[in-house]
Parts: C-alpha cells; structure tokens; sequence
C-alpha cells in the first residue's frame, strides 16, 4: 500500500505538470481555431454548466471514509449494503443535475440575451446541454471512480487521468482544424469522459470484486451520510460560485471577447494553486499529526510560520517572474488581443498568494475541528463578490470583475482570517508578517531587476523570452539564497543533492570496480 501511496504522490505532480503543459500548449491552438468571440461562448458555456457539477452533494468524501471503516471492521455485508445506497444515491443526484441543468440551459437566453446575438445563444443552448448530459452522467454513475479511490488505487486512477488528458487534445486539435467548432470538442470530451467511466466500473467488478446490494438501508447511516455530506456540499456551491461567478457576469454585461479575455488572465490561479498544493500536500500528515497529539500553540505556530516561508520562496518566485514577464508571455502565449488578462491576472493573484502561503491554517482549522468559522467567511465573501462584481464590471468590464474579487478575497481570506488565526487559533500571525517582510527584499530587487532586464531586452520570440527568464531565475535565486533563506530551509535543498551526488557517486564506483 505504500508504493501505491508513494507512486500515487508522484503521479500527482506528474499529472499537475502534464496538465500545465497541455493547457499551456492547447490553449493557443484552440483560440486560434475557435477564434475569440466562440472560446469565449464554450468558457461561458463551462462556468454556467459547471454550477450542475456541484450537485453531486460531495458524496465522494464519504464512500472513501465508510469504505475505510468497513474495510477495517472487515465487514463485507455492510459495505455491499452501503455501496447500494450510495448508487440510488448517485443516481438520483444525476437525474436532478440533468433535470436542473436542462432548466438552466433552456433559460440561457432570458439570461444572456442582453449581450449575445440569437445566433450565440442558440449555440450557448446546444454547448450547455451537451455538458449538462456529460456532467450528469459523471454524477450519477460517479460512485465507481471514488470507489477507486476508496480502494486507494491510486496509480490506477492517476494513470486513467493522465492519459485521457492527453488523448483529448490529440483527438480534438484534428476536428478542430478540419473546421469542425466548440459543439464537436463538447462531444468529443464526453465521449472520452463516458469512456472513462465504463473503464472504472470494469474496474470495480472485475479486478477490486466488488458487491453491490439494494436492501436493508439503515436510515440512520443515511442521516450520518447527508448530514455528513452536506458540510462539504455547501463549500462546493460557495467555490463554484466564487471562482466561476464573473464569467457569468460578464456573459450577461460584456460578451463574449470579454469572456475570453477574463477566463485566460483567470487561468493563471489555477496554476499557482497547483504549486502551493504541491508544496503542502508533502506536510499534510506531519501537520495533522501535530495538532491532533495537542502539541503546544507554540509549535504551531512556528510549524505554520515555517511552511508559509518555505511556500513563499516558491510562490514569490512564481509571482515576480509572472510581475516582470507576464505581459510578454501573454502576448508571445495567445497575442496581443489578450493583453488585458495580464491585468486581470496580477489583481486576483496578489490577494491570492497571501492565502496560498497560509494554507497551512486551513489544514490547521480541520485537525481542530473548526473549519465552520472559515466556511461562513467563504460564503459571505462570495456573496459580497458577486454584488460588487456586478457593479465593477458595469463600469470597468473584465478588469472591474477581477477587481471585485480581489476586494473580496482581501478582506474575507485575509483580513479577517489573519485575526481568526491569530486571536482563536493562537498562531503568531505579527511573527509571521514579520518574517514574510524580510523575505521580501529579494523579492523586490529582483523586481528592479527583472524590470531594468525588460528595458534593456524585449522579448519578440520564444527563443530570448526563455533566455531572460532563465536570467532571471538564476538571479532569484541567488538573492534568496543568500538574503531570504534561513538555514532550514538551506537544507531542505542541499540534503537532497547530497544525497543524490553519494548515491552516483557509489554507483560510479560500483561500475568502475
């Protein structure tokens, strides 16, 4: 089981950089296949659609915990009966989810015909309802690809992922050059998706034998269930409807270039999550460990202090270098049309990266059972984006949508989660500004830096911009290492290098001798 785990880690960031790549690779092509104003429409499409997603009722989280309990009481008949009720379930949830999702997507017009023609909505309508039935089939028959996972499957499932990742584009970048639009790339993802899932339930049957029965429901594991689910369902809706709400804003205000415009300079948080989440998710069980022995505040909040810093060197990295080159890359990436995405980027990422570098705090508020206080704050801050979304995008299009959310963010995520952390929770948050402001000065020459290299150096092709990042790189990280970086954090690099520079160096006698 551990080769799964470890194997599983490392297919994860396998999966993040492939994904990156793709998406990296991919996305200019489609724009340009699509053109502007239709990517525009199928991101649209995604964000409305997208909101029937969340109606799986985060059931997910549960198979894998009950599984996990029978599993261990090795009480079969049970989990047969528990794996029957979670396919009602599953299948009831796929009915509504289409049902609600045929409602919204007959509706699309009263909604968006302020700022699409007759001829967009019609095909908002056919993209919607395409996947609505993706997305309610994935639902109702979702139960399989966690039951995967329950099994702690891991490289199964990772693989699955990462090849029906690549195998998408593959498929859809030929239709789309054969003239064919976002309807045939819809159609060509569900099919793939469907696919998908008809390998996870040959999965299930044949290799992980499982038993399925539909009888002898116990009502009150139902109520456990739901009340269990519902926690993690209500922060599915107030996620979908903080990342996912300014599409639609901007669908029924702007239209659909500036759409596509926001959802680009947007598409840059997913890859600074990606980052952060690979960085905590190597301290999730150290950190959970900690805080559930009840160790001292102390040690908390130094283990918090000492894990922001350590995703502070990544991510300032990662954000200075986006500062300094993101206009460039944008334009080089997708032309200059999307030019404004690098604003809209920068405004939503600056508020962001405070939060990412906390993000220990929330795996902090699990382990003492107190994640409530921040939910309520996520929800009223989604709420307080969409008002404020709406009158900014009014008055300043794709920018004012980005700069509403980043308001938002800023005084729920940070302000008043900074004072949760430090009056509730007791972590040292003075502290940890304190050693967040000395680590920035690297940061900030490096800023000059990059800046003096930009009016010295334009990049007009891929071939200097790569040559000047990497400039900037080895700069960075000189600065860091010799003015930000504690010894800690030295040997979080030197350990490993040393390690790697014995093991050749054993293997380089063993081939000699």
């Amino acid at each position: 089981m551990k080769s799964q785990l470890k194997a599983g880690a490392l297919l994860s960031y396998i999966a993040l950089f492939i994904n990156s790549a793709i998406s990296i690779i991919y996305t200019p092509i489609m724009l340009k296949l699509l053109g502007q104003s239709e990517y525009g429409l199928y991101s649209l499409a995604t964000s409305a659609a997208g909101y029937v997603g969340v109606l799986n009722f985060g059931l997910g989280n549960a198979v894998i915990r009950y599984t996990a309990k029978y599993k261990a009481l090795k009480d079969e008949q049970r989990c047969s009966n528990l794996y029957g009720m979670f396919c009602i379930m599953y299948g009831l949830l796929g009915i509504v989810a289409l049902l609600s999702g045929l409602i919204l997507t007959i509706n699309a017009d009263r909604i968006f015909s302020n700022s699409l023609s007759i001829d967009e909505v019609s095909k908002l309508k056919i993209l919607m309802g395409i996947m609505v039935i993706n997305i309610s089939i994935g639902i109702g028959l979702g139960f399989f690809s966690v039951v995967v996972l329950a099994y702690e499957k891991f490289i199964f499932q990772k693989v699955i992922s990462i090849v029906s990742s690549i195998i998408n584009p593959l498929i859809v970048l030929p239709i789309l050059m054969m003239g064919y639009g976002s309807v045939s790339m819809t159609v060509v993802t569900t099919i793939i998706n469907f696919i998908v899932i008809l390998i996870n339930i040959y999965y299930c049957f044949r290799v992980l034998k499982i038993k399925i029965v539909f009888k002898k429901f116990e009502k009150s594991l139902l109520s456990e269930i739901i009340v269990f689910s519902s926690f993690i369902f209500l922060n599915l809706i107030i996620d979908k409807i903080y990342w996912s709400t300014d599409q639609i804003i901007l669908g029924i205000f702007s239209g659909t270039a500036a759409i596509s415009v926001y959802t680009i300079g947007a598409s840059f948080t997913g890859y600074f999550s990606g980052f952060s989440a690979a960085i905590s998710n190597v301290f999730l069980s150290r950190v959970t460990g900690m805080v559930t022995k009840e160790v001292s505040g102390t040690e908390v909040s130094d283990l918090f202090i000492r894990i922001g810093r350590i995703q502070y060197i990544i991510l300032s990295f990662a954000l200075s270098g986006f500062i300094v080159f993101g206009k460039e890359f944008i334009i080089l990436w997708v032309g200059k049309a999307y030019s404004d995405a690098f604003v809209i980027a920068i405004v939503i990422l600056v508020p962001m990266i405070v939060s990412l570098v906390q993000s220990m705090g929330g795996i902090i508020l699990q382990a003492k059972n107190l994640q409530t206080f921040k939910s309520v704050i996520y929800a009223v801050t989604a709420i307080v984006n969409i008002f404020i979304s709406i009158i900014f995008a009014q008055w300043w299009g794709t920018i004012g949508c980005a700069l509403g959310t980043a308001i938002a963010f800023t005084i729920g995520n940070i302000i008043i989660m900074n004072l949760y952390y430090w009056k509730k929770i007791n972590i040292d948050i003075p502290k940890f500004w304190i050693n967040i402001f000395y680590m920035s000065l690297p940061f900030i020459i490096s800023l000059v830096f990059g800046e003096i290299l930009n009016k010295l150096v334009f990049a007009n092709s891929w071939f200097i911009f790569i040559i000047k990042t990497i400039v900037f790189s080895i700069a960075y990280a000189l600065l860091m290492w010799f003015t930000g970086m504690n010894k800690y954090e030295k040997d979080l690099f030197i350990v490993p290098f040393k390690k790697v520079l014995q093991r050749f160096g054993k293997w380089k006698l063993y081939k000699v001798s």
